[in-house]
């Protein structure tokens, strides 16, 4: 995922896993509830609006989704994919929200603060919007609902992440005994909100440790080829890199550049190449997301809404996660990736 664009991770492909138990769990077994006692008192016809259908991170995401509509009983999901074009994206939510079609409208935002308006107004027309995967809104530290009458918020929150991961590199640092730790970061896009959220929680979390510090920096614009040729560069400006920080799937693309025993790999995502690499040691750790949860999540959010009037609030789904959702070799067996990577 300059942003201006929130450009989600698997802009051009993307991460998560689920955990029986916790969080996940307790949430959606409260709405299965919910909705399966109300199967039959309401038609429930949704509008989802996905940034691109045939990303990687985005597809278990709608699947997900479609299954639990079909769960839920009466209800419906038209998709409209924007395939990575906020204008268009824009176009798809007021169209939806004034064909008269709909009584929900799940929105995953590419640029987040350009559809507040438009999703004010569909709220204001009496249709039901959960915001789903990024936020909608400026503040990217936060679960919570950003815009007034919203129906849920089925978030990961980007400070938290870009803290766990700083948080996995220092440990990846001590176990590894590197000192200096020489840490090459990969961007997705480095100029996106999402991206800037993150980097500037890495950073405050590897503050004040002097033997760490980041030497060169690339994109990966979320494909682990363009992740691949990043790491090239930065290792041949760089050869005293040790350590690697980005995206699963910029970290994919830098697993063929590097020599394990000199570099260490740390990612984000916990995609299911990302939990291999954790599994064979090939990678150090990784940081949790779960698309498919989400998916389900903001459908079971959207049928409540209709049926009953009431709202999910602010769901980070990873809230509950073992550790905190950071994955490493000691526990890496507790997780399962909910996307490919």
């Amino acid at each position: 995922m300059n942003r201006t664009f929130q450009l989600s991770r698997g802009r051009v492909t993307r991460v998560g896993l689920a955990v029986t138990g916790a969080l996940a769990l307790s949430v959606t077994a409260g709405l299965a509830s919910t909705t399966s006692a109300n199967a039959k008192a309401k038609q429930v016809k949704i509008a989802y609006l996905s940034f691109a259908v045939n990303n990687s991170y985005d597809a278990p995401m709608l699947a997900a989704a479609q299954k639990a509509a079909t769960r839920a009983g009466g209800t419906s999901i038209q998709v409209f994919d924007a395939n990575n074009s906020p204008t268009t994206q824009l176009d798809q939510l007021q169209t939806a929200a004034s064909s008269h079609q709909f009584n929900a409208i799940i929105v995953q935002p590419i640029f987040g603060t350009g559809l507040i308006t438009s999703v004010k107004s569909a709220i204001g027309a009496g249709i039901r919007v959960v915001n789903l995967d990024q936020e909608l809104g400026p503040n990217l530290s936060t679960d919570k609902p950003q815009v007034a009458g919203l129906s849920g918020n089925v978030v990961f929150v980007p400070t938290q992440i870009g803290r766990k991961l700083g948080r996995l590199a220092l440990q990846a640092c001590a176990q590894h005994k590197l000192n200096p730790c020489n840490v090459g970061y990969l961007y997705d896009i480095k100029a996106s909100a999402l991206d800037i959220a993150i980097s500037q929680a890495f950073n405050g979390a590897i503050a004040g440790h002097t033997s760490v510090s980041i030497v060169a920096d690339g994109q990966s614009f979320f494909t682990p080829s363009t992740g691949l040729a990043a790491v090239q560069t930065m290792l041949q400006a760089n050869p005293n890199i040790n350590l690697i920080v980005g995206s699963d799937q910029g970290i994919e693309g830098a697993v063929h550049a590097v020599d394990p025993s000199k570099v260490v790999l740390v990612g984000y995502g916990a995609s299911v190449a990302g939990l291999q690499g954790i599994a064979s040691g090939a990678w150090f750790g990784d940081v949790a997301q779960l698309p498919a949860t989400e998916g389900k999540v903001a459908v079971q959010c959207a049928v409540k809404a209709v049926r009953t009037g009431k709202s999910c609030g602010g769901v980070d789904p990873v809230a509950a996660l073992p550790n905190g959702g950071v994955v490493t070799k000691a526990n890496v067996k507790k997780f399962h990736g909910e996307w490919p990577g």
